[in-house]
């Protein structure tokens, strides 16, 4: 990845999913750097309220909302203001192609940033990606496009931030592995009696970090980790057999990485999603911030242990996918998405969530150079087969 130079104007920025729990953080970063980053379009799913509220705060030049049902509303609480407001998922994408836009900020949840990530790296836009599906369904397409386009993707994942971070000055230097950490989630030495019983609540309650619902489960399988493994792949151009996890409960170090010397370099700070997100948003300058500084006193001791891969089957079954390659990864991102949301709509149970995943991967058509289209069509048929799945699941 090259370095941009110091923007010497105000860097205009695209939030996609500007109601999330990341794009409500990075407006925080952005109220706070007047001078530096600017707010161009904003976009939501179906959160009206939110929407409309940030955009007569921070005046962007138009705001998207995804559900069409909703354009009337937006727009004539938005019309005084002379804010463009466009409407569907169509026009989320297209948004991201308005000259006047440096920088998208992907914090759109799951497959849907697929094709606004692709549109943006075609009109040449800077990316910084808090959208790991994206690269998990079809990283091969994705990084391939952003290098023949020139375009800079900047990881916004606390633990992929950290491994750019390390790798500064580095880049000529080869990787002999990055090392990501895991929180170990709600559940970290729990066994499969206990989990067969923990409700969608319990999963809910993460021990560090605050994100949405989605991620938080992912988190408590340990497929978020399993993302992120086959994310970095993508990201820092790996081999499979070059990155390892280690459970670190302080979620204070956010992941390493080891050079040829065997020497590591780890970035350290607390959990707090707004530090990732001024990174790519400020990169390559390190813009000033009020966050909560780091005290050793209150982190005595930092601890490290194995993930139970044998309880936890998502972060193995990412590997598997990872290791497949073709769309297996997509396959293994679809199962999983409807398989959280049937969880959080009681329809399975905590340990059902790896069992739906293992069967799509095993019954969905595999492809082994896939096209965007067959992406597409990869996802729709693992969601319908794990929709059928569910009911015999019981």
């Amino acid at each position: 990845m090259s370095s941009n130079p110091t923007p010497s104007k105000k860097r205009q920025v695209a939030i996609l999913g500007s109601t999330g729990s990341i794009g409500t953080q990075a407006l925080d970063v952005i109220r706070n750097h007047p001078h530096e980053l600017d707010v161009e379009v904003l976009t939501a799913h179906s959160n009206a309220a939110l929407l409309i509220r940030q955009a007569i705060d921070f005046k962007p030049n138009a705001v998207v909302i995804g559900m069409e049902s909703m354009y009337q509303r937006v727009f004539e609480e938005l019309d005084p203001y002379d804010i463009k407001v466009y409407a569907g998922q169509q026009a989320i994408s297209q948004v991201t192609e308005m000259d006047t836009i440096d920088m998208v900020l992907v914090a759109l949840v799951g497959f849907q940033g697929l094709k606004p990530t692709i549109t943006a790296i075609n009109a040449g836009k800077t990316i910084a990606l808090a959208n790991k599906e994206t690269l998990v369904v079809a990283g091969e397409l994705v990084t391939g496009l952003a290098s023949l386009k020139g375009v800079n993707i900047f990881p916004v994942d606390s633990e992929h931030s950290a491994i750019f971070q390390c790798l500064a000055g580095e880049f000529h230097n080869p990787v002999e592995k990055v090392i990501l950490t895991a929180s170990g989630g709600p559940f970290r030495g729990k066994k499969p009696e206990f989990l067969a019983k923990v409700t969608k609540e319990d999963a809910l309650r993460h021990p560090n970090w605050s994100m949405g619902s989605k991620v938080t489960i992912d988190s408590a399988t340990l497929m978020n980790k399993g993302l992120e493994v086959i994310e970095a792949k993508w990201l820092f151009g790996l081999l499979p057999s070059q990155i390892e996890v280690i459970v670190h409960p302080q979620s204070i170090i956010h992941s390493l990485v080891q050079f040829a010397d065997g020497s590591l370099k780890a970035q350290l700070g607390l959990p707090d999603m707004r530090l990732p997100i001024q990174y790519a948003l400020g990169y390559p300058s390190r813009l000033a911030s009020d966050f909560q500084r780091f005290n050793f006193a209150a982190y005595p001791t930092f601890t490290f242990e194995q993930p139970d891969t044998d309880t936890f089957r998502c972060l193995p079954l990412a590997y598997e996918a990872m290791n497949k390659g073709g769309n297996m990864a997509c396959i293994m991102n679809a199962a999983d998405e409807v398989a959280v949301n049937a969880f959080l709509r009681d329809e399975i149970s905590f340990m059902q969530i790896p069992l739906l995943v293992e069967r799509c991967m095993a019954a969905v058509s595999f492809v082994p150079s896939p096209s965007y289209n067959d992406y597409v069509a990869t996802d729709s048929e693992t969601r319908h087969m794990a929709q059928e799945l569910i009911p015999l699941m019981h």
